[in-house]
């Protein structure tokens, strides 16, 4: 209840409480002062006890010092000494003389009669009802002037507090006026002090947000790997671009860190993120000479570089100083490539999905022109073969030619009776021998449905080395992708190649990656089904991605799983990854898996898988790809 209806209240109830101890107070005086009256009068009639008069005598002896309500004398042998005076009721009483009955009576036997008597307690009945009215006035009086006392201060205080309120209102906007003294005063004051401290303190926190939002903005705008500039930011320069107002023109330049997803799988995220920073800071690098010009990362892998002012004849300066910074940073990745470029000009007015269709051909043709290359898309004429069809192309060319080498990344066995593989890695190769980025080359391969084409080109590949190495031992993985995994003309021509040749089928073991697998358990495990059956084995890559990892130890069955690298990457500090790869290795010793650890680079990573009980070992720590040495090469 509100302190403004609960005082009123509790000043009532203290009233009520005054008023009942005043009627108890009273009430006592009157009983005690009626019964010393009623003691007196049986004191006197004691002197009495041998009456022998009338009853009228005796009346007129006794109400000289007693005044009666009732008197009743009677007199036992002669009637006519009785006397009767009043009644036993009060005919006329005040209304509040209840509130004060006492019984006053009293009977006596006296020598010759009976005597029955009532004191009249009406004079000392009224005297206490007037004195109690009088002391009810004076506490109702009282109980009125504090109620208004108090009306006055809480109105008082709630002008004060809708004061405040307002200023407290007020506060969001800085617009507090000068505090009103006289309206926080005596007990109010610390609000007034409070409100002012707080009117300073928003004010430096409002300077200090403004400070900590333009820091934000510039952080929401900046990518925090790279340092260049956000998507948003590269919208709005297209954008501008777009307008036809202010004139403008330059040169814009599209780069592909085509190895990111390469890095990623074999080194981790981290090993990512910084492949992806040295990037940037090679681009960095060669726009030195150029101080207008403006750095963006536009997705995860893609970077954009505006060159205001700057007409095409001039960009072989930029684009060849970029390609020394990422030829020198080639050599320290040790990776196939490092970024692709695309160069194409602008203008104002120049449609923003124009430009980027022109950048991205640029960009395609670029990559298939060797490692860190880059090409100059100056416009579209319509008759040339660009962007995806240009890879079409390069596919088709690469597989007349047969332009595949192999790599190979042996895999350490953990125990003596363990038998592993080495991994095959297969590289293309342009019709001028430099290198084509192979996660590209897959992926357009697919997306032109060519995928087993390039497959079978691996495979025939694989066998040939074999057929034609004979002091090649061992056995050799092989990379093919699930797409064409789930093909029947491919499986039925595989199996076909492999039936012919069993003595060279038994050595090999295709590595397919678990999320291709995934999308189909039923073809997946058909396969692996047919693979066995001229005995050649297979291997599921980058395992424990999917949440139905363990499907396939009941349903695809594959000879071999090698963990993603992600589960490697420091091991020996991450408990949770501890616990999924010894799990992993439980569930897989039962049903006849071996279970491969990938991604090492660290000696920790490797006492620490070896306590686990992984049955082999592969990453640059135990040993890097390197080239096979052939008869051909020899």
């Amino acid at each position: 209840m509100a302190m403004s209806k609960s005082y009123p209240v509790f000043l009532f109830v203290v009233f009520l409480a005054l008023l009942a101890w005043v009627y108890q107070n009273q009430h006592s005086q009157l009983e005690l002062q009626q019964q010393q009256e009623l003691t007196q009068l049986t004191h006197q009639l004691a002197t009495y006890s041998e009456w022998h008069g009338s009853g009228a005598e005796l009346y007129q002896l006794l109400s000289v010092s007693h005044p009666f309500q009732f008197f009743q004398y009677i007199d036992d042998n002669d009637s006519g000494l009785n006397h009767t005076y009043g009644s036993l009721i009060p005919l006329e009483r005040h209304p509040l003389a209840k509130l004060f009955s006492l019984d006053l009576a009293h009977t006596q036997k006296l020598a010759q009669g009976r005597l029955q008597v009532k004191l009249s307690d009406n004079g000392a009945v009224l005297q206490a009802i007037n004195h109690t009215q009088t002391m009810a006035a004076l506490l109702l009086g009282a109980y009125l002037l504090c109620v208004l006392v108090f009306s006055l201060l809480l109105a008082k205080l709630k002008r004060a507090i809708h004061y405040s309120a307002e200023c407290i209102r007020q506060l969001p906007q800085l617009s507090l006026p000068p505090l009103e003294s006289s309206k926080l005063t005596a007990e109010l004051s610390p609000i007034r002090t409070a409100l002012e401290e707080c009117r300073s303190q928003l004010k430096t926190q409002r300077d200090n947000l403004t400070q900590e939002n333009e820091k934000l903005h510039k952080v929401v705008n900046q990518d925090p790997v790279t340092g260049f500039s956000t998507r948003g930011r590269f919208t709005s320069q297209l954008a501008s671009i777009a307008n036809h107002n202010p004139p403008q023109f330059g040169l814009m330049v599209m780069v592909k860190a085509t190895e990111l997803a390469h890095v990623n799988q074999q080194h981790g995220r981290a090993a990512g993120d910084d492949y992806l920073a040295k990037v940037a800071n090679c681009i960095r690098k060669a726009c030195n000479k150029f101080q207008d010009a403006q750095c963006y990362r536009v997705s995860s892998a893609d970077f954009a570089v505006f060159i205001p002012d700057v007409v095409v004849k001039d960009a072989p300066r930029f684009l060849d100083q970029l390609k020394i910074y990422l030829d020198e940073y080639q050599q320290m990745l040790q990776t196939e490539s490092v970024a692709h470029l695309g160069l194409v000009p602008y203008q104002q007015g120049m449609e923003a999905a124009q430009l980027l269709a022109l950048a991205d051909t640029a960009v395609s043709i670029a990559q298939t022109l060797g490692p860190n290359s880059y090409h100059i898309q100056e416009r579209s004429t319509g008759n040339e073969q660009l962007g995806n069809d240009r890879w079409k192309l390069a596919i088709h060319d690469l597989i007349n030619r047969n332009a595949l080498r192999f790599y190979q990344q042996p895999i350490q066995p953990c125990r003596t009776e363990v038998e592993v593989y080495r991994e095959l890695l297969a590289r293309f190769y342009n019709s001028e021998g430099k290198s084509l980025p192979t996660t590209t080359v897959v992926a357009m391969a697919e997306r032109h449905g060519m995928s087993i084409e390039l497959d079978k080109l691996v495979v025939f590949n694989a066998l040939k080395m074999l057929k034609e190495n004979p002091t090649l031992n061992g056995n050799f993985g092989v990379n093919i992708s699930a797409l064409s995994a789930h093909q029947e003309r491919f499986v039925a021509w595989l199996k076909d190649i492999l039936g012919k040749q069993k003595y060279l089928a038994s050595r090999l073991v295709f590595e397919i990656n678990e999320s291709g697998m995934q999308v189909n358990l039923a073809a997946s495990h058909k396969f692996v089904r047919e693979m066995h059956s001229v005995g050649t084995r297979v291997s599921i890559e980058r395992f424990g991605n999917s949440f139905t990892s363990f499907k396939f130890f009941s349903e695809v069955r594959p000879d071999y799983i090698k963990l993603d690298g992600t589960y490697t990457t420091a091991i020996d500090n991450d408990a949770n990854n501890k616990f999924f790869v010894r799990m992993i290795v439980d569930v897989a010793r039962r049903t006849g898996i071996r279970v491969i650890a990938t991604s090492i680079e660290r000696q920790e990573e490797k006492f620490t898988l070896e306590q686990l009980l992984v049955d082999g070992m592969q990453g640059y720590y135990i040993a890097q790809p390197q080239a096979i040495l052939t008869t051909e090469q020899s």
